[in-house]
């Protein structure tokens, strides 16, 4: 029987989270490269050096640790490409790699691994879009790409990670629609903010992603109306869809989202011209917890 570590999934989600910059580990203030020597440790199950100073490539010896489960090394200053021989760690279930000033594309090699729930690799300088190969993980939890200028668009394919419940891919110059993540219900975190991202959101967006806590849709090309149906999302928290195309009559029933507290639907081209399009004012009522309104910039008129 493999080993595995005690309470090895509790270590596993505060790694990852601790990639994500959910919890900032602390510096141990080591700097220099990483030795190519690494991959002679052949019984390493974690490897964590996040929010040190390291730099230079990341040794493409890693892909010799066949044990490894997490590999952590974001917040540091490494360059160069991801080792396609990444795939050799065949039971990666964390991959850390933030806040470093890698270069190339993502490998489609890293689709190999099949045990792999995290993947976290936001503000580098990756290019080459994502990978339609990403789509064989079916076991990713969380996937993290924001501030990389990865361009491209979303493939269909990541319609089958149905475990997924947190995608971060703002500020990824990314095209085209977001129609494969409409039907993945265990999301919770949806972030494509400042993307040049098109088309209209589905109406039954609050049916098929009932469990959607933050919703980042600001800075893109999207058109058509606000789903009615989001006012069935009633874990929501924060909704940020300013500086869209977005028009039509507003029909949100927000008395349902008792957890609201910033909206900030703006720069839009919402309006009706009907008498009551400013109803949904009154179903604000209700939310105790709201801190930040931003209607400006709209066409809406009335009381």
């Amino acid at each position: 029987m493999e080993y595995r570590p005690t309470e090895e999934s509790i270590c596993l989600v505060d790694w990852a989270h601790s990639a994500l910059g959910h919890r900032r580990p602390c510096s141990q203030g080591l700097e220099g490269s990483l030795s190519p020597h690494v991959g002679n440790l052949s019984f390493l199950h974690g490897l964590s050096l996040s929010n040190n100073s390291f730099q230079g490539a990341i040794p493409h010896e890693i892909g010799r640790l066949s044990r490894l489960l997490v590999l952590s090394v974001g917040t540091n200053k490494f360059s160069g490409v991801i080792p396609a021989n990444i795939s050799g760690c065949s039971n990666l279930v964390v991959i850390g790699l933030a806040k470093n000033e890698l270069v190339g594309s993502i490998p489609k090699e890293i689709s190999f691994l099949l045990e792999l729930s995290f993947l976290l690799l936001q503000n580098n300088k990756l290019t080459g879009g994502i990978s339609p190969f990403l789509g064989n993980i079916t076991t990713m939890v969380v996937f993290g790409t924001h501030g990389n200028p990865l361009g491209g668009s979303i493939p269909d394919t990541l319609s089958h990670w149905k475990n997924l419940e947190e995608i971060y891919c703002s500020h990824c110059n990314l095209s085209g629609t977001i129609a494969p993540m409409y039907n993945l219900s265990l999301l919770t975190e949806v972030r494509f903010a400042n993307n040049q991202l098109t088309g209209s959101l589905p109406l039954a967006l609050g049916t098929m992603l009932p469990q959607l806590v933050s919703l980042y849709l600001w800075g893109n090309q999207l058109t058509g109306p606000l789903p009615p149906t989001i006012s069935n999302c009633s874990r929501l928290s924060d909704l940020q869809m300013n500086k869209n195309k977005f028009r039509g009559k507003l029909t949100i029933d927000f008395s349902k989202l008792r957890d609201i507290y910033f909206i900030t639907i703006g720069s839009n081209n919402f309006g009706s011209k009907e008498i009551d399009e400013m109803k949904f004012i009154n179903s604000l009522e209700n939310c105790t917890k709201l801190t930040y309104l931003d209607i400006s910039d709209c066409n809406f008129q009335g009381v």
